[in-house]
């Protein structure tokens, strides 16, 4: 693209969005300020201990005759799994749950190898210091490893989801090769532990009498909301402007420019958190801040964004997902072109 600013306008034009993000930053500052602990912390650290608590009812629901109540007790299962390892694995990665360094890497491991069987440096390198660090460039925080041009839109759609539960276990160890020894045996250590946990749980609690119903059951708990997750994952990345490793944008135009919210839903608020579903953007512009301030800034950042005319990406779940049927080729199979923000870069 031709440039379309004088000598001397790129550096203009990047002190004016550093300026932008400090006046942005010190307003949400003084919400998060004026907050109190339960606001800022506490409102997700109650959700996820009421999700643990409702563990122990769920597996107790799996033990009845009757069809309502064991699809009861699949249901709080099923939404508390994803509860502790979608919102609070996305959680503790960030260091949102708690002030405390040492809690949060406690908190990180049990969220992300316990509860979600991943590895815990992995998830915070790929998710952390790629995804948010390089929103949307090509190459680095591109959201690529959620395609699989090898499928088509129907089978990624709508049958891929299921075997999350599978796949993530076996990337997990593969990328034990990446980590040290004593590492690789904590994460061994601590994935056996969540996965023999439930499997032990169903067969002692629940009254399951054979190997075979449990692991189905594992399956088809840990697959509730897996059309969602996936569908999410993509829907608030692709499809919108891509950029140069080498021409990207200042992160207020990245972030404004490459993430989307989507309405809030109560169930994936619920289990996802917020700051995965109607305040991504929020969260991709403030990343320590937990799901319940995401949601409290919300209008702090809409606000601001319109009044600087700057993207404020909105759209509903069922757009997207139509939109994805009909443009699957280009978003998931092709390589994205490039976005060149001429003087922004």
């Amino acid at each position: 693209a031709e440039p379309m600013q004088p000598a001397g306008g790129a550096p203009r034009q990047s002190a004016g969005a550093e300026a932008l993000l400090g006046e942005l930053e010190a307003r949400v500052q003084e919400v998060v300020r004026a907050s109190s602990w339960w606001e800022r912390h506490g409102v997700d650290c109650a959700i996820l201990a009421l999700s643990l608590l409702a563990l122990p009812p769920g597996f107790l629901c799996l033990r009845s005759d009757s069809p309502l109540v064991f699809a009861l007790g699949i249901t709080i299962l099923g939404v508390c799994h994803y509860t502790l390892t979608v919102k609070g694995s996305h959680l503790a990665t960030h260091g949102a749950l708690t002030e405390s360094r040492s809690w949060s890497k406690v908190w990180m491991l049990f969220f992300v190898e316990v509860c979600t069987s991943f590895t815990a440096e992995c998830a915070k390198h790929g998710h952390v210091k790629l995804h948010h660090g390089y929103t949307n460039v090509l190459g680095l925080g591109d959201s690529s490893t959620w395609r699989l041009p090898c499928l088509n839109r129907y089978v990624y759609m709508f049958l891929a989801p299921l075997l999350i539960p599978i796949i993530t276990p076996l990337v997990a160890v593969e990328r034990l090769r990446e980590v040290e020894l004593r590492t690789a045996l904590r994460t061994l250590g601590l994935i056996s532990l969540g996965l023999y946990s439930q499997y032990w749980l169903l067969l002692n609690v629940s009254g399951f009498r054979s190997p075979g119903s449990a692991l189905a059951c594992m399956l088809i708990t840990r697959s509730l909301l897996a059309h969602p997750y996936l569908h999410v994952n993509i829907f608030q990345h692709i499809g919108l402007p891509m950029f140069s490793p080498d021409k990207k944008p200042r992160r207020i135009h990245m972030m404004s420019l490459g993430v989307l919210n989507l309405p809030r839903l109560p169930v994936l608020d619920w289990a996802f958190g917020h700051s995965l579903i109607s305040c991504h953007v929020e969260h991709h512009l403030f990343p320590r801040l937990s799901d319940n301030m995401c949601l409290k800034v919300k209008p702090v950042v809409s606000q601001f964004l319109h009044e600087k005319q700057l993207p404020y990406n909105e759209d509903s779940y069922l757009a997207r997902f139509r939109l994805f049927l009909q443009r699957y080729e280009e978003f998931m199979v092709q390589t994205p072109p490039i976005t060149e923000l001429v003087g922004l870069q």
